[in-house]
């Protein structure tokens, strides 16, 4: 997971407001005991901060994997 999937998963599971409050103030003990922007500052995978952050928010297993992929590119 790249940290852009990792932005657009935030927002498609939490919503714009709510995710960026969540990346900046929610702490993870998977991570650390840091936040998610702490954690991916720190240089921890975006992938395993967004599991934590899934974890953490308790959603459920079955979204934890292949969230914030990119929209298909149109044929060129």
């Amino acid at each position: 997971m790249k940290l852009s999937e990792f932005r657009r998963a935030v927002v498609d599971e939490f919503g714009d407001a709510y995710g960026r409050s969540l990346v900046r103030d929610l702490v993870l003990g998977d991570v650390g005991d840091r936040t998610a922007e702490q954690a991916l500052a720190a240089g921890v995978a975006p992938r395993e901060v967004w599991f934590a952050l899934c974890s953490a928010t308790e959603v459920p297993r079955e979204r934890w994997h292949g969230a914030g992929r990119p929209e298909p590119r149109p044929d060129r």
